[in-house]
């Protein structure tokens, strides 16, 4: 099974179906043998990294200038595509679509020549530390601190559901640099903090119900020193360079789980025709069918609707709504997907016996945490 059985794609060109061939033969060998033991470990190897890097799937749209292959996003959604079918559990959309955009749109020449080739390497493994335990998606109301002493900050507090937190060697740090600024969003700033600084210390794993590979993890600042010149940008201006990103993060996370739900649905129609009952397969029942059928629609469009937004981001077009759409639209169908083909491979009952069972509590991940729709919602019905 493999996604060229969608058809009528429209986003890509023949390079980026080029590109896709070399990401699926490298996840092939080098990703898919490892996935089973990388989720009893709950961790994806940093070795991992580098042989990604090797075969340019990390950060291709970094500029050749700083080792990229100077490449546009649809080379992005195609690694995603590809790893999200694949089962691949390694943190890279956090790194190639989401860090990389803030250092290169925001960072130094010095910051840039510093992380980027590394990033692209797969030499360093990159997070961004927003979320805390008593703060989500309100972003202005965090309380990490970064203060000023001479040429550094001194920054304290913590942060929780880090993505790449255990392996991370650079992480970003929404921090406020002034605490007293009116609007709260003011005072905040990115600051760039290596994992080697005394007094950064990195927390549990955290366990999950889903993505176990995917290490997600407590991050704490205890007086950690860092330069003021590792301020990403300006300081103050930690929250617009956050909003001016969503809409490629949003994407990301969409094409991600339409591909989960894609395969979700090739596995159960698979099963389906292979499982016998009642002197017949589950897929002879008139309500297989029906159900598999509906799906299948679902998928169709979802797939139509996904090339749009990657088009219009490729063009430079896609608004903050739309990706937000986006996302609301394409983790609502991973759900439904994932939950309906389960009940075709016999119901929650069969958790641990079919590999459904781990996309299906991946989706509930994605639909939790990954899948904030209800602020999506919110961010579409202001243009209304």
């Amino acid at each position: 099974m493999t996604l060229d059985t969608v058809a009528g794609r429209q986003a890509y060109t023949e390079d980026h179906e080029a590109f896709r061939q070399t990401v699926r033969s490298f996840l092939a060998k080098e990703g898919q043998p490892f996935a089973d033991q990388w989720n009893k470990d709950r961790l994806v190897p940093k070795s991992f990294w580098r042989q990604a890097g090797e075969v340019g799937m990390l950060c291709p749209t970094v500029p050749e200038a700083y080792g990229g292959l100077g490449l546009d996003f649809g080379y992005n959604a195609i690694v995603d595509e590809e790893m999200a079918y694949a089962g691949v559990p390694a943190g890279f959309s956090l790194q190639s679509d989401i860090v990389a955009g803030y250092i290169e749109h925001y960072g130094s020449e010095e910051q840039k020549a510093q992380w980027l080739p590394k990033m692209v390497s797969g030499e360093v493994v990159t997070a961004i530390a927003m979320t805390e335990p008593g703060t989500g998606s309100d972003l202005q109301s965090i309380r990490t601190s970064a203060k000023k002493d001479g040429n550094h900050y001194v920054i304290n507090g913590s942060k929780t559901y880090i993505t790449n937190g255990q392996n991370t060697d650079l992480t970003l740090v929404v921090a406020k640099t002034d605490p007293d600024a009116q609007p709260a969003y003011k005072g905040m700033s990115i600051i760039l903090v290596e994992s080697d600084r005394e007094g950064f210390r990195k927390g549990r794993k955290l366990d999950k119900i889903g993505q176990d590979a995917a290490d997600t993890s407590e991050l704490f600042f205890d007086d950690v020193r860092v330069p003021i010149t590792n301020c990403l940008g300006e300081e103050g201006k930690g929250f617009i360079y956050l909003m001016s990103q969503l809409p490629q993060e949003r994407l990301s996370i969409a094409v991600s789980v339409q591909a989960t739900a894609q395969k979700a649905f090739d596995e159960t129609v698979a099963f389906t025709k292979d499982r016998k009952a009642f002197k017949g397969t589950v897929f002879d029942f008139q309500n297989t069918k029906f159900v598999l059928a509906d799906l299948k629609t679902k998928l169709q469009v979802g797939w139509a609707h996904l090339d749009w937004c990657i088009k219009r981001h490729l063009a430079g077009e896609l608004t903050n709504e739309e990706g937000a759409a986006a996302k609301l639209f394409h983790t609502e169908l991973e759900w439904e997907v994932m939950d309906k083909c389960l009940q075709l491979h016999g119901g929650a009952g069969y958790m641990n016996e079919y590999p459904i069972a781990r996309a299906w509590r991946a989706a509930r991940v994605s639909r939790i945490y990954g899948g904030t729709n209800e602020i999506m919602k919110e961010v579409i019905a202001r243009k209304l």
